[in-house]
């Protein structure tokens, strides 16, 4: 039986715009206007000596790039994977590190009781699985979980593929292994 996964909605409005712009660019590109030469008053054309673009069509050409490089961007950095790491990072300032710290500390607590409300209607496979990913501050190995739960590396596939079809986990790839997200 073959699984669909379902993108988040992010990925599919990035995915939208990157094909949207695109098609917007090349149209761009094929209707420019062609540049004539013009002798005498009444208007005799002598030829086409290349193609001009208008200030419309420089600003729709420039507008739609932007959207293809930051859809791409988006997509291939994975919408939102590590918002809350990037934004610790690239604060320099002590003082806005430090609200920042506090801001996301209470989003994790608040984050933390939805998910243990989530872990009381699991089943006992599940909850074990889930109960180490939250223990973990939402982000374990997969490895990791067999190691703390002591089921097997096939329960542990098993259980987390119930858990993606319920939308309360995500596996991301890295290196040879996984990394489990609580959703």
């Amino acid at each position: 039986m073959t699984q669909i996964r379902s993108r988040p909605r992010s990925e599919l409005f990035a995915a939208g715009v990157l094909v949207t712009a695109t098609a917007i660019l090349v149209a761009q590109f094929l209707t420019a206007t062609p540049t004539a030469v013009v002798v005498g008053d009444e208007s005799t054309r002598l030829g086409t000596v290349g193609w001009q673009f208008g200030l419309h069509d420089v600003v729709v050409i420039a507008v739609a790039a932007c959207a293809v490089g930051a859809s791409t961007t988006a997509l291939l950095n994975g919408i939102g994977s590590s918002s809350a790491t990037s934004a610790d990072t690239t604060c320099s300032d002590t003082s806005t590190q430090e609200s920042t710290d506090s801001t996301s500390s209470e989003l994790l607590q608040a984050r933390r009781q939805e998910w243990e409300t989530v872990s009381e209607r699991l089943a006992s496979n599940e909850e074990q699985v889930y109960q180490a990913v939250l223990d973990a501050d939402g982000v374990l190995p997969q490895s990791e979980i067999v190691n703390r739960t002591e089921l097997s590396k096939a329960t542990v596939s098993r259980t987390l593929d119930s858990l993606e079809a319920k939308n309360l986990v995500e596996r991301k790839r890295r290196g040879m292994g996984n990394i489990v997200l609580l959703t």
